[in-house]
């Protein structure tokens, strides 16, 4: 069985073809999945030095924040009335991605929303997208109106 698909505007097709081993897509042949404490873990070369390391940024800013995504996650998570095995989980999807992408390349909050909204559906506690962008929303705001209130006074 073959079938071909088109993506987008421009007239490209990828084809997929099954057979008793698995699918074949593009030169590999998928067949199944094979989890273990080995291949679950991230390796250690991945770990130093990060994407955004590799931007220009330090260690310092980077821990900072990974800690304010996650404390973000843990706030929208409490907002939505999410159980805490899924903020967990959309913790540890927050700082997997960014084992592999640059906080200087992509925005944390937007990550963020994307990590609780797929943890979430993982933890089978599904929240309507619109929630969680109200719900992110609501806690931009706050965090601006606390950011003024820290500003020295003009004059």
């Amino acid at each position: 069985m073959e079938a071909t698909m088109a993506a987008g505007p421009a007239t490209t097709a990828t084809s997929t073809v099954t057979n008793s081993d698995g699918i074949l897509i593009g030169d590999k042949v998928y067949s199944e999945v094979f989890l273990t404490i080995d291949n679950s873990l991230i390796p250690e070369e991945k770990l130093s030095p990060t994407p955004s390391m590799l931007d220009g940024l330090d260690l310092h800013t980077e821990t900072d924040l990974r800690i304010l995504g996650c404390e973000l996650i843990q706030s929208a998570g409490i907002l939505l009335r999410l159980p805490q095995v899924a903020m967990a989980t959309g913790q540890v999807l927050f700082h997997r991605f960014f084992y592999s992408k640059s906080f200087v390349k992509h925005s944390f909050e937007i990550v963020a929303m994307a990590c609780i909204n797929l943890a979430s559906k993982i933890e089978e506690a599904p929240r309507r997208i619109r929630d969680v962008i109200n719900v992110f929303h609501h806690l931009r705001q706050i965090r601006g109106k606390s950011d003024q209130l820290h500003l020295p006074k003009p004059g």
